[in-house]
């Protein structure tokens, strides 16, 4: 297996992917017309929007910023971000968003590239992915330098088996029945948590706490350094960094 690349300095360009649980059903293409997919998931919005934050790192955007905002200095941390909305079907087959939204994905499971750093999403209740789906979450989590699962996203690499031995979290409301089906996992009652590679979260916007945590892990201010481009968006931004144990909220699970 090749070496996973270094997040904080990749020396070249990083590939994020986002993994859709979109529910293609192959064999609905025996019995229905072409580009007529079954699609029984609904992927969360805000447990995929924290991807923008990398809209931060990215040389495309910040090329474009004036001196005024971002100088020279700190123009240079910039990164060429190649970014994949993935599902079993690919382009041409949408995959459903929360709010009615409906998003043309840029890559099937074939066409694409090993991701460096995997979000993943809430799908709705009850429904489970696809072989073919829990397959991928497996290729890409070992290939991958960072996995990120969001919210409900939890369910994804528990159900493909990832799991096992790791701590994490997910929604609070949550975690007494992710105790009972996934007991040789550390559930632990935080907004985040990080084991090795892998990144989860509570429910929704707590994402937004871990995104913060993890971009200021990986492209925080260097050594001698006052500042970082990561660092001027967490504040320009301001992604929130609220207490990691929930003991700024006055309610209890």
């Amino acid at each position: 297996m090749s070496t996973l690349v270094n997040l904080s300095k990749p020396g070249r360009a990083l590939h994020v992917g986002v993994i859709l649980m979109s529910g293609y059903d192959p064999f609905s293409l025996l019995t229905r017309p072409a580009l007529t997919m079954f699609f029984p998931s609904v992927t969360e919005i805000l447990d995929v929007a924290p991807l923008d934050f990398f809209s931060a790192l990215d040389k495309h955007l910040v090329d474009t910023l004036p001196e005024t905002i971002v100088d020279g200095r700190l123009k240079a941390q910039s990164i060429d971000i190649h970014y994949h909305w993935v599902s079993q079907a690919g382009p041409g087959a949408p995959s459903a968003l929360t709010a009615g939204i409906s998003l043309n994905p840029t890559d099937s499971f074939e066409t694409c590239p090993v991701l460096d750093i995997v979000l993943v999403g809430a799908h709705n209740f009850g429904y489970m992915p696809t072989e073919a789906e829990l397959a991928f979450v497996r290729r890409s989590y070992e290939g991958c330098a960072a996995f990120l699962a969001i919210c409900g996203g939890i369910m994804v690499p528990l159900m493909a088996g990832l799991l096992d031995g790791k701590k994490a979290t997910g929604p609070r409301f949550f975690l007494k029945e992710l105790r009972q089906q996934a007991p040789t996992t550390e559930w632990l009652e935080k907004r985040w948590v990080r084991d090795g590679k892998l990144w989860t979260s509570g429910a929704l916007l707590n994402g937004t706490d871990m995104m913060n945590a993890f971009a200021s892990e990986f492209w925080g201010p260097r050594p001698g350094e006052d500042e970082s481009l990561a660092g001027l968006f967490i504040k320009l931004g301001a992604w929130p960094s609220r207490d990691i144990d929930y003991k700024d909220v006055s309610w209890a699970m």
